[in-house]
This record gives structure tokens, C-alpha cells and sequence, in this order.
């Protein structure tokens, strides 16, 4: 028997239409263009500015132009998995939202959480639904409304995240798809990246909004020094299990946090920059979004047979990689 494998047939995104550019950040806190570029790679990121538009408005947009990609109808969906770290509600979950608002009538639908790892823990956990026979069309998205939980006279975080939603569609195949992943996680204990209140710990009142608990917060450097290791480790990890070289890979779609992590990571895959995705530039770190955006913004690129490998490292903490061959 030929094993069946998860295979990627379609691919969406949403980006909102407004643009924060450095220069325009300039005016909420002390900094500066160049400082921005050169510690970051970031020159401006969307924000969804509506005040009645969430996390599942962005993952429907992406959800529908995925499933038009793979020419698969909503109701043929079995499952939908979103991940993000900004729901529209703590519950119900975003995923059952979207599966409302796009007609997926036939499909049951779950949020997952793993912050900026988050569509990697998410796309494999479709994959395993499809090779187990218990799945055969599964929706994948990664939105997260960033804006929503930033602080925008916090300098550390303001600069770096940006709005958008990306998604696929799996389905079964014999030839290709997610052939293997490998996926860490460390308990952030001395909480370097996290949102102090609004969970059961801090339950939201009056203190916890005066003291800007809601928005994100994290320790730049340690943050910094954690990616940096973590996503060169993991990659390197899963090409070494996969007998893989810098020659063999077509592409690498590394999470979109800090140019100097991807360079990084990049030199120790041995890979040419030619070889790396990115669009940092263009949007910032979207979270969960940002994987999908470089498989949208590259699929005209990609190759029938290309191995690919997938790399993040989010809040958790966590971190992980896909290997996957591109099947279309």
C-alpha cells in the first residue's frame, strides 16, 4: 500500500489595507527609520485599522481565497484549525467563526495556540488528521490581529508586529507533502514574551488595564538570543534527520520575526540567501500569519518536487520545523 501524505493544494492570505511605516512610527515613540531597518529588517507593516473587524474577518479572507486556490467547495472541509494568540473572544473559538462565516457547514473547527510557532504545531497536526485516514480536506490558517494587544508608546514591541492571515488547504496525495517536523517547547517561567493579564491568573479589571496588562510584553534580548538558537537548531535538526543538505533545499520559509535570526538560521542550514523567503520588510511579524504569506507571496516560485523547510520560534516557548516537498 502506497502511505498517503498531506499535501498542500491551495494557499491564501489577507493583508489589511492600512500601512504603518516607520517614519509614521516616529511619532508614537522615540525611534527612528534606520534603527528600525537595521536591528529588524522591518520598514512597515499592515494594520487592520476597523474597529469592527477581528482576527476571523482576516482568516476568512484567507480561508476563502485558499479554497478557491485548491478548487475545493467550504462544505467538502473536514477541519479547521486556527492558529493565533489574538481570538476575537477567549471563547468561543475563532476557528468556529470562520468555519460559520465561510459556509463550512460540514467541518468541526479548533483554535490552537502556540504563538509565532503556532501555524507549524497547526499545519502538522492537519497533516497527521490527513495521513491517519481520520481527515481528507483540512483548513489551516494562521491569523493574528497584532494591533489589538500592542502598545503603541512600547518601542520594544510597537515596531515589530503587523495584521494579516494566511491559510491552506490540505488534502491527501501520494507524492510529496509533509514528509517530517520536529517540534520543541521550554516553559517560559521568567515570562520573556507574554500577556501579563486577561487570562485566569490576571482576570481583567480596573488595575490590570491601568497598568497596560493586556499588551504584549517581552525581554527583547533574551527573546533574541532563544529565536537566534532555536531556529537554526530545529532547522538544522530536521535536515540532518532527513539525510538533507544547504543543496537540496529549494526554499526555506523561516517565521519572519528578525532578518538577523533568518540570516542566521539561513547560514547554518548552509543555505544562499537566494534560497530564504522573506517579506519582513513589507509586514513586519505577523505571528501565526507570517509562514503562509511567504508561501502565498512565493508560490508562482515554487516547483513541483521542491523540498522546503518550515522554521519558527514563538512565545511558549516554543519552536519547531517541517519538512515538506511541494507537490503542485
Amino acid at each position: 500500500m502506497t502511505s498517503k501524505r498531506a499535501i498542500i493544494t491551495g494557499v491564501g492570505h489577507y493583508l489589511p489595507d492600512y500601512v504603518l511605516t516607520n517614519k509614521e512610527l516616529e511619532s508614537y515613540v522615540e525611534t527612528n527609520d534606520e534603527w528600525i531597518r537595521t536591528r529588524t529588517g522591518i520598514s512597515e507593516r499592515r494594520i487592520l485599522k476597523d474597529p469592527d473587524k477581528a482576527t476571523s474577518y482576516m482568516g476568512e479572507k484567507a480561508a476563502i481565497e485558499a479554497l478557491e486556490d485548491a478548487g475545493v467547495a467550504a462544505a467538502d472541509i473536514d477541519t479547521i484549525i486556527v492558529a493565533t494568540v489574538t481570538p476575537d473572544y477567549m471563547f468561543p473559538a475563532t476557528a468556529a467563526l470562520v468555519q460559520k462565516k465561510i459556509g463550512a457547514d460540514n467541518a468541526y473547527a479548533f483554535d490552537l495556540s502556540a504563538a509565532c510557532s503556532g501555524f507549524l504545531y497547526a499545519l502538522s497536526t492537519g497533516g497527521m488528521m490527513i495521513e491517519s485516514g481520520r481527515a481528507k480536506k483540512v483548513l489551516v490558517i494562521g491569523t493574528d490581529k497584532m494591533s489589538s494587544i500592542i502598545d503603541f508608546t512600547d518601542r520594544t514591541t510597537c515596531i515589530l508586529f503587523g495584521d494579516a492571515a494566511g491559510a491552506v488547504v490540505l488534502e491527501a496525495g501520494e507524492e510529496g507533502g509533509i514528509i517530517d517536523f520536529v517540534h520543541h517547547t521550554e516553559g517560559d517561567e521568567q515570562c520573556m514574551l507574554y500577556q501579563p493579564a486577561g487570562g485566569s491568573m490576571n482576570p481583567a479589571s480596573e488595575e490590570t488595564i491601568k497598568n497596560k496588562g493586556h499588551f504584549i510584553r517581552q525581554d527583547g534580548k533574551s527573546v533574541f538570543k532563544k529565536a537566534t538558537e532555536g531556529m537554526a537548531d530545529v532547522s538544522l535538526e530536521i535536515m540532518e534527520r532527513n539525510n538533507l543538505t544547504g543543496e537540496d533545499v529549494a526554499w526555506l520559509v523561516p517565521h519572519q520575526a528578525n532578518l538577523r535570526i533568518i540570516d542566521a538560521t539561513a547560514r547554518r542550514m548552509g543555505l544562499d540567501k537566494e534560497k530564504v523567503m522573506i517579506n519582513i520588510g513589507k509586514y513586519g511579524n505577523t505571528t501565526a500569519a507570517t509562514i503562509p504569506l511567504c508561501l502565498y507571496d512565493w508560490k508562482d516560485q515554487l516547483k513541483k518536487g521542491d523540498n522546503i523547510i518550515l522554521s519558527a520560534f514563538g512565545g511558549g516557548l516554543t519552536w519547531g520545523a517541517i519538512y515538506l516537498k511541494w507537490s503542485r
